[in-house]
């Protein structure tokens, strides 16, 4: 038995590594750290991460360290190509066993269930170390290493995959995300390949900088990309293949990449992920979610599994986000639907490209999104004729462009219009909207939005921030399904139309900065109004309210609604920067209030009972304040350059508040607070 071990351990030979291990010893590390290597329970962890980033480096690099350690240990390299071969998840368990075993007699394997029975029963007393190398299905990980105690004490197994959702299936014991390299060690690896040093050469720097920031610390990127250039001694050389590599990326990293695009499972899939890298990065998700849901997709579920697949992730601000090559590489697949007549692609981000079709209206029926970006460029006059061909078009940006002609023909099949500094005066009656999900015209000439009511009832956003000429709301008993309406900084609105109360589904609404709004009923209750205030009588009717801005529109006592408290579903209120001296005692009463703003209201010189649920107050700038009636509720409260606040009532009664953040209220203030067992000084 012994001379059978020595003899294992001897057959099994190192694993081919990195060239130039940059950043590995630190990455492998944090795997020991996290498969805790000397306790003796069974551990299974999962290396995730998108294509070229370097899970199986990682791996391979971990199984060199500690294989010797083991009784047995098998390296399954590419498990997603093996597993579509002729012998199937078969040939995968004979591999696992031949490696730890060493032996291909009696084995006897003809199924998969029985090749299940022989890794249980050969292997469930055996320390061994298992790599799964590019696993893609859950088939592959059951056959395999599905129950911990298939396998002795100590045993460790490692998944490398693309889809963490097989992961979670499995109940891994932990989850290694593979992390893109820094800066210094991207510039290192590629300096390596490139000029076969740790640095760039003197004349190289600034080209080698600009290379590494566009591949974002991508291993297989960097070192293809280095390799590529070695031979390349002249700066302009190095030039060209930079512009180059951004118009058309590198075919070898590309067929890396697209492996998990190929993966997805459905066209739906793929087309959403299409549309995100052409349109769509950067964007909020709740927007994307709305417009592609109005294209007819699932896609809260398709975002999952994007995610899933490490093909898209959500930033700290829920904007969706991904890699500049998986950007890159979505764009590649769509331009290699028609190399030569971009007419005939069906999405056009590049704003060169996009007005190549229109002004030589070469536009088909293929094209299904389109962007037009003239903000900072000179703007050239278009034609609406061109857009008569692309009856397919969904998603369509026009920022700053003017165009001549009839609006007819445009595509009914709109969901998405974006036209930020639109030089239009009001949409046209003949512009088919009836299928748009998010109309943002920000920063647009519109006078009114439409000269007569629309029905548009798959609306959902409608962005008409800074349009400083808009003079009054649209009428809006036609958007029923409206929920979000900006409105901020339209410094020349007046009026906002009765009709609001209508918008029983609407959850934002934001008025800051509407300094001139004035013609309004005075109550919002549901009574008939009585007089002229800022928001009109039928308000409650916003059942779904839960964001309401009117920051910066100069409110006096007399603008505010008595019951404004009859907002069921408010959660954030923002009256920053008004005129008031007070705020109505009907705010107590709103149940879901949990974030009142009120920053700089000079005029402010008491606040009235705060609704049971807040836990946010913002009095910062308040320089009139005295007093805050009574608190009631753990409670963050910031009071900034409050220098006449003397009383916050309730404090004697609570154990716990919350914390305050004191800056510059004035010594009283500031000692009584100290006191208190109820905050905690921040400043």
């Amino acid at each position: 038995k012994i001379v059978e071990e020595v003899s294992n351990k001897l057959n099994h030979r190192y694993l081919s590594g990195a060239k130039y291990p940059v950043g590995i010893h630190s990455r492998v590390q944090y795997l020991t750290d996290l498969l805790s290597i000397e306790t003796e329970a069974v551990c299974i962890v999962g290396i995730c991460g998108m294509g070229g980033i370097g899970k199986t480096t990682i791996a391979k690099a971990f199984f060199n360290e500690q294989f010797h350690k083991f009784d047995g240990c098998s390296f399954v390299t590419s498990v997603r190509e093996i597993a579509k071969g002729p012998k199937g998840l078969i040939g995968l368990q004979e591999q696992l066993l031949f490696d730890i075993l060493r032996k291909k007699k009696n084995l006897n394997i003809n199924s998969v269930d029985r090749g299940i029975n022989v890794i249980r029963d050969r292997l469930h007393n055996r320390k061994v170390l298992i790599v799964l190398d590019d696993v893609d299905q859950l088939d592959q990980l059951n056959s395999l290493v599905r129950e911990h105690d298939w396998f002795g004490p100590g045993s460790r197994i490692i998944i490398t995959t693309r889809d963490v959702h097989l992961l979670n299936v499995l109940e891994v014991d932990k989850i290694y995300m593979a992390k893109k390299l820094d800066h210094d060690e991207s510039l290192e690896l590629f300096s390596w390949h490139a000029f076969r040093e740790g640095h760039p050469k003197e004349d190289y720097v600034e080209l080698s900088e600009a290379i590494v920031d566009y591949l974002g610390g991508i291993p297989l990127a960097l070192q293809v990309l280095g390799s590529f250039l070695f031979d390349k001694r002249s700066i302009p050389e190095w030039e060209s293949a930079l512009e180059k590599l951004k118009r058309i990326p590198d075919n070898q990293i590309q067929e890396q990449l697209k492996i998990s695009f190929d993966a997805l499972e459905d066209d739906e899939l793929k087309d959403i992920f299409l549309d995100i890298a052409c349109f769509f990065i950067g964007m909020r998700k709740e927007d994307v979610v709305r417009i592609l849901d109005g294209c007819g997709f699932s896609s809260k579920i398709a975002i999952r599994v994007l995610i899933d697949k490490c093909l898209l992730t959500i930033s700290g601000m829920n904007e969706l986000t991904m890699h500049d090559l998986l950007r890159d590489m979505g764009r590649e697949i769509v331009r290699k639907e028609s190399p030569k007549e971009l007419g005939k692609r069906s999405r056009l981000w590049r704003h060169e490209e996009a007005l190549d079709v229109l002004t030589k209206h070469t536009g088909t029926e293929v094209v299904e999104g389109l962007i037009l970006d003239f903000h900072g460029l000179n703007v050239v006059p278009l034609r609406t004729e061109a857009f008569a061909k692309m009856q397919k078009l969904r998603l369509l940006q026009l920022n700053y462009a003017r165009l001549t002609g009839s609006y007819k023909h445009f595509s009914k099949e709109l969901r998405w219009l974006c036209w930020h500094g639109s030089p239009l005066k009001y949409l046209p009656t003949n512009f088919s909207l009836e299928n748009v999900v998010k109309i943002d015209m920000s920063g647009s000439g519109l006078k009114e939005v439409w000269k007569e009511t629309k029905v548009l009832k798959k609306l959902k956003v409608l962005d008409l921030r800074s349009c400083h000429n808009l003079t009054k709301t649209p009428d809006f008993r036609g958007l029923c399904c409206l929920e979000e309406l900006y409105l901020n900084h339209c410094t020349s609105l007046v009026e906002i139309d009765q009709s609001i109360g209508n918008l029983d589904r609407l959850v934002i609404l934001d008025l800051g900065g509407c300094e001139n709004l004035r013609i309004l009923p005075r109550t919002i209750s549901k009574k008939p109004p009585d007089s002229i205030s800022l928001l009109p009588a039928s308000l409650p009717g916003l059942c779904s309210l839960e964001e309401l801005s009117l920051e910066d529109c100069k409110l006096s006592d007399d603008a505010l609604p008595d019951d404004l408290g009859n907002l069921p579903s408010l959660q954030w209120l923002d009256l920053s920067g008004n005129n008031f001296h007070c705020l109505p005692a009907s705010i107590s009463r709103l149940p879901k209030l949990y974030r009142l703003d009120l920053c700089d209201c000079t005029m402010l010189d008491s606040i009235p009972d705060l609704p049971a649920n807040l836990g946010y107050l913002n009095v910062s700038g308040c320089t009139s304040l005295e007093r805050i009636s009574n608190v009631r509720t753990k409670l963050w409260m910031v009071v900034d350059h409050c220098s006449k606040l003397v009383e916050i009532g309730g404090l004697d009664k609570l154990e716990y508040t919350g914390k305050i953040d004191i800056r510059s209220s004035n010594s009283q203030v500031s000692e009584y607070l100290k006191q208190s067992p109820c905050f905690e000084i921040l400043g």
